[in-house]
């Protein structure tokens, strides 16, 4: 019998149904040089600027990643910003790399591969007046965008790291009375569970908001216009709907919208249509709505567990500041 023959095998990741989203990654490492750091930081090695030309090569660096690494997308970078700080009680050079974009798939790698860039460079110049150099804590600092949002290394970011990159995340709705209503013939029958109402609960509650579990309603117009105005003389702020945003005969979230409409919102919706073609073009036949009862604002999404999450991706970071407006409170 032939032997089997054996191959690596490995891919480039398909990002092709992403949404393109603003990326943001922070990188740091060091240099250990020992006896060698005054000498890097009074300018005197033989070699000449060893920080400048460092950060000049970490530019360079991060620029390249995609050629040093095979599987790495290549990215249009908008922006890059490498720093080199001397630590002088550990007589260490501190590297950082800062990198953005607007992707459909994260910075970290350019941010990485700029540290590394500079520290070699470091290394490099450094190496003639002291060769007992040591390269190490290279690690992501941070990240932000994408699906994840922001997340930080578990080893923890310094505050004068926080009060020089201002990581931020989605604004909190803390406090915030919300509610949640499934439209749904079949799940309210009991023919199938509703998987969407109590996502759209978790990542309401992700955000500090204060809502109960998702109801469960029949496709029906005026039961649903009745409860919104329930829900809003309750003070209820927020109320997200999923569900007969559709095509079909019994799908008339939007009319149940219009009924209790004092302003339409239809940014909102015109964004989420938008953002939401880049999944999938099926995401213009949608008849997502967003109106103003009073103070409440309410929004109408899709039904499938897919078409809300990735809803909650593209309205989480303008929740706050569109209640807010509603409130009366303002532009920040």
């Amino acid at each position: 019998m032939p032997e089997r023959e054996e191959r690596a095998y490995f891919h480039m990741a398909d990002v092709r149904r992403k949404r393109a989203t603003a990326r943001r990654a922070v990188a740091v490492g060091e240099l250990y040089a020992g006896s060698a750091f005054d000498d890097i930081v009074a300018k005197r090695l033989p070699k000449g600027d060893a920080i400048a030309m460092a950060e000049i090569a970490g530019l360079q660096g991060a620029k390249n990643a995609s050629q040093l690494m095979p599987l790495c997308h290549p990215l249009p970078l908008e922006y890059l910003e490498l720093r080199c700080e001397p630590v002088a009680e550990r007589q260490t050079i501190r590297v950082y790399c800062e990198a953005a974009t607007c992707a459909r798939t994260g910075v970290e790698m350019e941010a990485l591969a700029g540290v590394n860039a500079a520290l070699l460079t470091l290394y490099d110049l450094t190496k003639p007046v002291q060769p007992a150099l040591a390269i190490g804590g290279v690690r992501l600092l941070f990240k932000e965008g994408g699906k994840k949002g922001l997340w930080f290394h578990p080893d923890g970011v310094s505050a004068a790291e926080r009060a020089h990159y201002r990581p931020h995340a989605a604004p909190r709705l803390e406090g915030l009375p919300a509610a949640v209503v499934t439209l749904s013939d079949r799940a309210r029958r009991g023919e199938y569970e509703d998987v969407s109402g109590p996502l759209l609960v978790e990542r309401l509650r992700a955000l500090g908001a204060d809502v109960g579990p998702a109801e469960v309603r029949a496709d029906e117009a005026e039961p649903l216009a009745a409860r919104l105005r329930e829900l809003a003389a309750a003070g209820v702020r927020l109320v997200l709907c999923t569900g007969g945003t559709g095509l079909g005969p019994r799908d008339v979230t939007p009319e149940a919208l219009a009924q209790v409409a004092e302003r339409r919102v239809p940014g909102i919706a015109e964004m989420f249509r938008s953002e939401s073609s880049q999944h999938t073009l099926l995401a213009w036949l949608s008849r997502a709505e967003a109106v103003l009862l009073g103070g409440t604002l309410v929004i109408a999404l899709p039904g499938s567990a897919k078409a809300v999450a990735q809803g909650m991706d593209i309205l989480a970071p303008i929740l706050a500041h569109a209640l807010a407006m509603a409130a009366g409170e303002g532009h920040a």
